[in-house]
């Protein structure tokens, strides 16, 4: 497993532009993504699941990348959070 922590910038959070965004982005992965924050956790390839983490700016995020070329697959979600949330 390889995990990072990011703390999100948008100024209303994870809503549902960048949820849904965020969900297509991990689909393109094989990797299982699990997204934790407020003290729950969220299959990342699910919309409802990510929205209901309650995710609001400042919050920090932890992103939990298991399976296939993980190290890259979490590289680039890194990058992806970093230019959009």
């Amino acid at each position: 497993m390889t995990s990072f922590k990011y703390v999100i910038t948008d100024p209303v959070g994870i809503h549902a532009r960048p949820a849904g965004a965020l969900v297509k982005e991990i689909k393109k992965y094989d990797s299982d993504v699990k997204v934790l924050a407020n003290g729950k956790s969220a299959d990342g390839k699910k919309l409802m699941n990510l929205m209901s983490l309650g995710v609001k700016q400042g919050n920090e995020i932890e992103v939990q990348v298991t399976g296939g070329a993980e190290a890259d697959n979490a590289a680039a979600l890194e990058a992806f959070l970093k230019a959009n949330l």
